[in-house]
């Protein structure tokens, strides 16, 4: 039974993969998405009496940091990052990261993002937008005016390894390891980043994912009928 547990062990990390890469190409229009990708890794057993037993195994993902399209929206609150770094946010569970830059003020003034959580300052405080603000600059480095006063710089930040980011929904992500500002970032004003998907691509991988499954489904089934005829052999 050894050769059909690697070939489930394989299954198990194709379905794993397909279902990654569809949840890619779903957010191929989603604003800050970063694509993620799964690394196969080999597990090898001991067998007592028999020679070792490799696996395949595959939990550990990565994201791809890859600039996305900049999309000019004209919106007064909508921010884009050029290059490095994440917007940071407050939410209930601890301050998280993201690329997506599409933000409001709310009631009390504060600039939020859709789900009411408030964007943070360079300085890790929220960002504060005055009621009676009649026009707004932003500074290529984040700086923001209003009125022709400055108020502060929104925060830009960045984490030493991507290992570190553990993803939380589509464009969300909880810093594992230490979070530094980015010392010259880039932020663009009345723009959005789009998804970093290369919607193509994934296709294409999943196609690839999807025949490596039926060609392993096809080999257990195959493996199947091989072990049922050796048993009725045995059992004449």
């Amino acid at each position: 039974m050894d050769t059909a547990y690697v070939t489930l062990s394989r299954q198990s990390g194709l379905m794993n993969e397909m279902r990654l890469v569809a949840n890619n190409i779903a957010n191929a229009n989603t604003t800050g998405y970063r694509q993620q990708g799964l690394v196969f890794s080999e597990f090898i057993r001991d067998v007592p009496n028999n020679p070792s037993l490799s696996m395949s195994r595959a939990e550990a993902r990565n994201t791809s940091l890859q600039q996305g399209v900049l999309i000019e929206t004209g919106g007064s609150f909508d921010f884009a990052i050029e290059g490095d770094g994440f917007f940071m946010v407050e939410t209930p569970k601890g301050n998280r990261l993201t690329r997506a830059g599409s933000f409001t003020p709310n009631a009390e003034g504060d600039l939020v993002a859709a789900d009411g959580s408030r964007v943070l300052d360079s300085n890790g405080s929220p960002v504060f937008i005055p009621p009676d603000a009649a026009s707004i600059d932003i500074g290529s480095d984040g700086t923001l005016s209003v009125n022709g006063q400055l108020l502060g710089q929104i925060g830009v930040y960045r984490v030493d390894e991507p290992k570190d980011l553990v993803r939380e929904g589509n464009t969300r992500f909880r810093p594992e390891g230490d979070v530094q500002a980015v010392d010259e970032p880039v932020v663009l004003h009345r723009f959005l980043e789009g998804s970093n998907v290369n919607a193509i691509h994934q296709v294409t991988r999943l196609i690839e994912i999807q025949r490596a499954y039926e060609l392993g489904q096809s080999f257990l089934e195959t493996e199947d009928e091989r072990v049922r005829g050796a048993l009725k052999a045995l059992m004449r």
